[in-house]
């Protein structure tokens, strides 16, 4: 039980750090951008990125239940890096180009450890679909912001 705290712990972690370094640029350089269509209200990320990382925490620590520091589990921490490092990347640095380098290594990561988890546990693999899907229109937001802006 200590562990699964520690696992979605460790991703919730993640997302508060990244709410802190964002807070300031949403309010103010976040707000001169402008929007790619589909662009959701700024409410909407906090809800949804809270459930995605409990999911992700859930799913590490399954796998790490069956196979311990695998490989697997190794790719997991490596795409939550990934994940980690792309709001300083947007909101911190305001380099919107690097942060859509970020995204697609992320992507690239994220799906291999889809992959990985699913050979060892299906459960944990399937609670990370969502993370995906999420982040696929992420990085179409991404991708807007960097074309309409030319940033």
């Amino acid at each position: 039980m200590l562990a699964l705290i520690g696992f979605v712990g460790l991703c919730l972690l993640v997302g508060a750090a990244d709410a802190a370094i964002s807070s300031h640029a949403i309010r103010h350089w976040y707000l001169s951008l402008t929007p790619p269509p589909g662009t959701p209200p700024n409410w909407v990320f906090g809800p949804v990125w809270s459930t995605l990382y409990v999911l992700m925490g859930v799913s590490g620590w399954l796998t790490w239940r069956r196979c311990g520091a695998s490989q697997p589990v190794r790719l997991w921490g490596w795409q939550l890096a990934a994940n980690a490092v792309w709001t300083p990347f947007f909101f911190g640095l305001h380099n919107i180009a690097l942060a859509m380098l970020d995204i697609v290594v992320l992507l690239v990561l994220l799906v291999l450890t889809i992959r990985s988890f699913a050979r060892i546990q299906r459960a944990a693999a399937l609670l990370l679909l969502p993370y995906l899907a999420w982040t696929i229109y992420a990085a179409y937001l991404n991708a807007g912001f960097w074309w309409l802006n030319g940033i």
